[in-house]
């Protein structure tokens, strides 16, 4: 007697093209926003070129992805609050008070730069906590506390550095701006944003991530569902406080010095370089990746305006028209896709 064996059928993976077309459709706003930073890259090197008849050097995209950097760590913080749907103020004055820190206490030896930056990190997410705990527990609006806290922070920074000085070690500006002898000569910056971008591939697979991402769904879904959301948003305000802490360090150690009201301009670049990464501001939509990209768009428009001979005291409206119409021209390619599909 002959038993025939019944094996399941095996699930055919789908086509490469099918995957891809998967893979865009869940990823226009990230893509748009690479988009943009080729299309700038290119208009950066058109216009250097023709001002200074040579390419850009390692010199000229270490000075770009330095002074990227700072908006880029305080875009990721931003991207942890607005995930859940709120927004934090109180950027600018968490960096203000860890810029005046760093200045302030950083000391040239190897115990005092470990200390000094461990304390300024504390600083930071201890910031993000108790925007975090009144929002959270206190049930008042994001937009008033951080507003708030924005406020106090600047206050005490300008008690810790009343006028601009202080020093921070040329090793430990070296280190963190400086070139690695060790991989090429890289940037420590470029080095820094693959790092950045490793970790959010390795967070966005968290639970606390994914927690995120349902509350800026639907929060009362997420908590009828038993997530954290309590303890989650706390969270998310506490590692945006850390970001915005290490932002106000690298900052520091670029200058080599301090200034108690430097941070003023990154609340709302910070927010710029979130909407230019794809990020919807409503929450549970978007990707840090792409606020790190913002970010690099928003240095390289300062380029493309310096070179293109824009009277300085103009780029600031040419950087809001330039928001816009970016939004503008994302939002209807995306809604053109979507017909599409």
């Amino acid at each position: 007697m002959s038993t025939t064996e019944t094996r399941p059928a095996k699930t055919s993976r789908p086509p490469l093209g099918v995957r891809l077309n998967y893979y865009s459709a869940q990823n226009v706003p990230l893509l748009l926003s690479i988009g943009i930073l080729v299309a700038m890259i290119f208009i950066y090197l058109i216009l250097f070129a023709l001002r200074q008849h040579r390419l850009p050097g390692s010199f000229e995209l270490s000075t770009t992805l330095n002074n990227s950097m700072s908006v880029g760590l305080a875009a990721l913080g931003q991207s942890m609050v607005v995930l859940t749907g709120g927004i934090d103020l109180s950027v600018g004055g968490i960096i203000d008070v860890t810029n005046s820190v760093a200045a302030r206490m950083m000391q040239n030896n190897p115990g005092s730069m470990l200390e000094v930056t461990l304390v300024v990190l504390l600083i930071g997410a201890g910031a993000g906590f108790i925007n975090g705990i009144f929002v959270t527990y206190g049930r008042l609006q994001p937009i008033i506390v951080t507003l708030a806290t924005l406020a106090i922070w600047q206050g005490v920074a300008l008690l810790v550095l009343p006028q601009p000085g202080g020093s921070i070690p040329d090793i430990y500006s070296n280190l963190l701006s400086g070139n690695i002898s060790a991989l090429a000569n890289l940037p420590s910056s470029l080095v820094i944003f693959i790092l950045l971008i490793l970790l959010w591939q390795v967070l966005r697979r968290t639970r606390f991530l994914v927690t995120l991402f349902a509350i800026g769904n639907d929060e009362r879904a997420a908590r009828a569902n038993g997530a954290p959301v309590q303890l989650a948003k706390v969270g998310a305000y506490t590692v945006g406080g850390l970001f915005s802490g290490a932002a106000g360090l690298y900052l520091a150690a670029v200058a080599t010095s301090g200034d108690a009201t430097t941070g003023t301009q990154f609340t709302l670049t910070s927010i710029a370089a979130v909407v230019l990464g794809g990020m919807s501001l409503f929450g549970g939509r978007g990707s840090a990746v792409g606020s790190l990209i913002g970010a690099c768009i928003l240095t390289l428009l300062l380029n493309v305006l310096f070179f293109a001979g824009v009277n300085p005291q103009l780029q600031e409206f040419f950087q809001g028209l330039f928001l816009i119409l970016a939004v503008i021209i994302s939002t209807l390619i995306r809604r053109l896709l979507q017909r599409a599909r």
